[in-house]
């Protein structure tokens, strides 16, 4: 991901991201997901990113499951998709490994969290069946620490530096990027959740990273008011990130 990259993100049945601002909207369940097609990037390459659920709402890693949502996906936009590996999906790390090895259709990439048991071996099985691995490193964990030392580090697609402090959010980006150092001459992908999405997506713009934002990360623009859609806030993002990016 090049530097000067917002990605959106839109959280429905699954967690879709894309470049410039787009209106994406979805219903419950993952077969019958509505978008209206995005317009042509002119200004960053596109991706999406999926979190698959059962019909009653549940993270899921099932291969019907995970199949469903990657294939209605696909048949409405032409971009690399990406699904979660997150425990949240399946706690258990030796149940998750062999539901990634049982799935049927095979997502473009999919992000393994470094500080949760059995990131390792989740990447790796990834890594064998030709999926990109998104690392996603914690900013409050030893994410960063295992990655630095990890013989896949070289491997994966990306970073996800994800900051999860919203009162110093600044100051804990600043610390996760300096932990992850080199990050093994990978892209990294910054970004703040709640209170500290906007001030972790400025300092982006600030040093030249990649970043994204959507209701995924926040639900209220910079000045406190409710975002009424993601494409409301990426075309916000796309003023911040621009003036930041001018002001560094």
């Amino acid at each position: 991901m090049p530097p000067g990259t917002i990605e959106e993100w839109c959280r429905c049945v699954s967690t879709a991201r894309a470049g410039p601002p787009t209106v994406r909207r979805c219903r419950s369940r993952p077969s019958p997901c509505r978008r209206r097609r995005p317009r042509p990037s002119r200004r960053a390459p596109r991706t999406s990113m999926s979190t698959p659920r059962h019909l009653v709402g549940f993270f899921c890693l099932s291969p019907r499951v995970v199949a469903a949502t990657l294939e209605a996906i696909r048949a409405r936009v032409s971009v690399p998709v990406g699904v979660t590996t997150g425990a949240w999906a399946e706690p258990d790390p030796t149940t998750r490994l062999a539901r990634v090895r049982s799935w049927t259709v095979l997502p473009d990439h999919a992000s393994v969290n470094w500080h949760e048991p059995g990131a390792e071996e989740t990447a790796a099985a990834l890594i064998d069946l030709g999926i990109g691995v998104e690392a996603g490193i914690w900013s409050g964990t030893d994410a960063a620490a295992r990655f630095a030392v990890s013989p896949l580090g070289p491997k994966v697609l990306r970073v996800l530096a994800e900051v999860t402090d919203t009162e110093t959010a600044e100051a804990s980006a600043r610390a996760l990027l300096t932990e992850l150092g080199a990050a093994h001459g990978r892209p990294v992908l910054l970004h703040g959740e709640d209170g500290g999405a906007w001030p972790v997506l400025r300092l982006a713009g600030r040093l030249g990273l990649a970043t994204r934002i959507g209701l995924e990360d926040t639900l209220v623009l910079p000045e406190g008011q409710p975002a009424l859609s993601n494409a409301q806030l990426v075309a916000e993002a796309l003023v911040q990130f621009g003036w930041s990016q001018r002001s560094s």
